[in-house]
């Protein structure tokens, strides 16, 4: 581990800027995302965690996939792959380990997302430890913490008047091949924690399939995705092809979708699989503590970082910690 102050801080994140694409929290008309930045004095600095999750730098809300041109009898297909290393700095453990949970989706599992990949492979993730748990923040029931480094590849924790900086991967050893940093060998400062919930074990979900708790809880939703779509590991999309001005020239596009959407798996014919808003509800809570686990081997964790955006998020009030209270008790 290494002392960063935060001159030097500022003066690397600049030259970082002037050689890719650096990306960080910024406030944009009031409101804190993760956004591009020309330099370090375009950063907000604060310990609130973005409204945004980093999820849509490597998996876009909208992104094409390639282009379509048909001349004649010709059909010409070309990927539009992304291109070029981006650094992201800021980056909270919340969502760092959401990262882990979609590689377990677009990497680990055949076939790999070569358009996922592509991103992840080439972003560097520099996190930040949280200096305490936010009201809604639940991580450390999740398997998380404000201070977990997994899923970064260099880690940022405060002091005063500067940074504990830890290498955590080759990658960000590379980040880091020219400056030179005093060594740092005290104990790192502890945040402080919410209570933790009582927790469901995770098998116990199936039994809880049929419960009317479902349609009691469905009475308050609108359907209105956003709790999906604020989330760091919720990865459903749609894919379309759209036609382009030029003639015989389109795109096929991917655009994030959600299972709490009343068409979600609409198929031929009309028929929904999921009509009813109980029967959505209870797959977005099956599939985070229990489907996604099952089917991509996250023994020790569950799709969800307890990041809490969708509690402040949601506009009828849906709150994932209720519902995981409730199922302990």
């Amino acid at each position: 581990m290494n002392i960063i102050t935060q001159p030097q801080l500022v003066s690397w994140l600049d030259s970082i800027a002037k050689e890719r694409p650096l990306i960080a929290p910024r406030n944009v008309a009031g409101v804190l995302l993760y956004r591009p930045v020309e330099n370090s004095s375009e950063i907000a600095w604060g310990p609130t965690r973005p409204l945004m999750s980093v999820k849509d730098v490597l998996f876009p809300p909208t992104e094409r996939l390639l282009t379509i041109e048909k001349v004649g009898l010709e059909v010409k297909l070309t990927d539009t792959f992304p291109e070029g290393n981006v650094v992201v700095f800021g980056v909270r453990p919340c969502d760092a380990r959401g990262m882990q949970v979609l590689d377990a989706l677009f990497i680990d599992t055949e076939p790999v997302d070569p358009y996922y990949a592509r991103r992840r492979g080439n972003t560097t993730l520099i996190g930040m430890a949280c200096r305490e748990m936010g009201p809604s923040c639940f991580c450390t029931s999740m398997g998380g913490a404000p201070d977990d480094t997994s899923g970064a590849d260099i880690f940022l924790t405060e002091l005063p008047g500067g940074f504990v900086l830890q290498v955590l991967t080759e990658k960000g050893e590379a980040l880091l091949s020219e400056l030179s940093l005093a060594g740092f060998y005290g104990e790192l400062p502890k945040p402080s924690y919410n209570r933790p919930l009582n927790l469901v074990e995770r098998d116990a979900w199936p039994t809880h399939f049929n419960d009317e708790y479902w349609e009691s809880m469905a009475e308050r939703c609108l359907s209105c995705r956003i709790c999906a779509y604020v989330c760091p590991t919720c990865r459903c999309f749609a894919v379309r092809d759209e036609a382009l001005l030029a003639p015989g020239q389109f795109e096929r596009i991917r655009c994030w979708d959600s299972c709490a959407g009343e068409n979600y798996r609409r198929i031929a014919g009309g028929h929904k699989p999921r009509a009813e808003k109980g029967e959505r509800l209870r797959n977005r809570f099956m599939c985070k503590f229990y489907y996604y686990s099952e089917q991509y081997g996250l023994d020790k964790t569950v799709a969800c970082t307890g990041c809490g955006r969708c509690v402040d998020a949601c506009p009828v009030s849906v709150d994932i910690t209720e519902v995981l209270a409730e199922f302990g008790r």
